[in-house]
């Protein structure tokens, strides 16, 4: 965090993080510690028109409330956002009990500042987070718009109306004296990605402290920093039931920064801030082949000029990986790539509108795996259609597969999500509260599906988790591919023990090995 110059600020944005609640164990040295994307973006949106502006990362910081609180003051901002987009579209949701727990205290220490939450979690429920937070305003949509003209309202002297800030859900004092909720007119989405949400504030974050994923660095761990994560594209064109990613942009839809404004800023990162280890945050980077194509034409000269030493991962779906992309790929530094694979069963995912051939994941997989690329194969357990003998199908194919790293995941139904509205309406049994939208949480609480109880899908969760790292065969490829450091390191994190609420027995907390993330 850079100190601005003296006087009153006008924006602190904070990342909530809560990542020991999120993780448990596994935050100590297995997670990522991940530049926040958007606070990083509405910062530079925001210090382009005029506002001064400080990032705190009480991630990256490891601060608890009472300390993010304490710096809040010392800035005597005019507006305070909190910021809860999360590293991946279901994080958003999870991170809600860290940034509910930081505006409690922030409202204590500086009852008068004024709160805005803003991310994809909030944009899917607005009245209900302006109800259950101690906030003043929730943004209804993805937020740099919505930010900069709550801005300049509180900064001038004119009488303040929230009516006329888009995109927020705010208290209105009714004639009785009461008071309810309002929605003012949408913001629009940002179009100008190049122009608008270039997001140069690096200098605002604490680049020292962020580091890769564990697995992104396997036979070379001590490459995990420094470590950036940068963005090509925003939204996603496709419909997964279970996914929540479009929620705070209001519809589907892909957006798309230039290739030259990418390949600039990552030579910024190189430059500046040694960074050769990197990661794609597009929800889908391997889609758009021309896209594609320009950024890693770029990258190319850029990677041979370094050795070879640039380490991304991105994702891409099984049917927009294309053969003839791969080599491409590879020499451009794309070291990794997640597939979300999600199911073994047709069936389940036809259910989940993830309309793939087995043979098709197969055949990609090995295509992917002999260009020298690493492949995080990534599964759900518990959707609607699953049954013991579905899942079941799941784990062998990833055992199938065996590559070189996979997370099991359990169904959501995330807030913004096909999956929650359905759930909302037909009265499914959700979770207590919104930690418990963690995979890694001590009360997390998967779907039921029609034939399975929630601590039957998590428990075959786990259980998958230990069966896959473990399995002989896929040890071999660990020690061939990266080496016996690193085969060890997958041993270690496989004795890595979580408390899980909802598989308690005989009144004592069973503990399970469930692993990184």
């Amino acid at each position: 965090m850079t100190a601005p110059a003296a006087g009153r600020v006008d924006l602190v944005l904070v990342h909530p993080g809560g990542r020991k609640l999120v993780y448990q164990t596994l935050a100590d040295d297995l997670t990522a510690v991940e530049p926040p994307l958007w606070c990083r973006l509405l910062a530079a949106y925001c210090r382009a028109r005029g506002h001064s502006v400080v990032v705190i990362d009480s991630e990256a910081d490891e601060l608890d409330p009472p300390a993010v609180a304490a710096r809040v003051a010392a800035f005597d901002p005019r507006l305070v956002a909190l910021v809860v987009y999360g590293h991946q579209p279901s994080a958003s949701t999870q991170s809600m009990p860290a940034a509910g727990a930081i505006a409690r205290t922030v409202k204590t220490l500086s009852p008068d500042c004024p709160i805005i939450l803003i991310g994809g979690h909030v944009a899917a429920l607005p009245e209900r987070t302006l109800r259950e937070e101690a906030v003043d305003f929730a943004a209804t949509g993805e937020g740099p718009v919505t930010l900069d003209a709550l801005l300049q309202t509180l900064k001038s002297d004119r009488p303040f109306d929230a009516a006329e800030v888009p995109g927020i859900a705010h208290w209105h004092a009714a004639e009785d004296g009461s008071q309810e909720i309002r929605r003012s007119f949408p913001a629009p989405l940002v179009e100008d990605l190049d122009l608008d949400l270039g997001g140069d504030a690096w200098d605002l974050l604490p680049m020292e402290k962020y580091r890769a994923h564990n697995w992104q660095c396997f036979g070379a761990m001590d490459t995990r920093m420094p470590y950036a994560s940068i963005y090509t594209t925003l939204g996603c064109p496709y419909k997964c039931s279970f996914c929540c990613i479009n929620a705070p942009f209001g519809k589907n839809g892909y957006r798309f920064r230039s290739p030259e404004a990418v390949l600039a800023e990552i030579d910024l990162l190189i430059g500046r801030y040694g960074v050769r280890t990197f990661k794609i945050v597009d929800e889908m980077f391997v889609l758009n082949e021309r896209h594609v194509t320009a950024i890693c034409e770029g990258l190319i000269p850029r990677n041979a000029a370094l050795g070879g030493t640039l380490n991304i991962w991105a994702y891409a779906r099984v049917d927009t990986v294309k053969p003839g992309m791969l080599e491409m790929l590879r020499r451009a530094g794309i070291r990794w790539l997640a597939l979300g694979i999600e199911s073994g069963s047709k069936h389940v995912r036809d259910g989940a509108k993830k309309a793939l051939r087995s043979e098709d994941i197969v055949g990609i997989v090995r295509a992917i795996q002999q260009a020298g690329i690493n492949v995080i194969g990534n599964y759900i357990f518990g959707l609607p259609d699953d049954d013991l003998d579905s899942m079941r199908e799941t784990l062998d194919l990833a055992k199938e597969l065996n590559c070189e790293f996979a997370n099991f995941y359990s169904a959501m139904a995330y807030p913004g999500s096909p999956f929650y509205d359905q759930a909302v309406e037909k009265g499914w049994d959700l979770p207590d509260g919104w930690s418990g939208y963690s995979q890694h949480s001590h009360d997390c609480k998967p779907l039921a599906t029609q034939k399975l109880s929630a601590a039957e899908v998590l428990d075959f969760r786990d259980r998958a988790f230990i069966e896959y790292f473990t399995n002989p065969r896929y040890l071999k490829l660990v020690d061939q591919r990266f080496g016996g450091e690193t085969s060890r390191h997958i041993r270690a994190m496989t004795r890595h023990t979580l408390r899980r609420k909802l598989l308690e027995t005989d009144g004592g907390l069973q503990e399970r090995t469930v692993g990184a993330v």
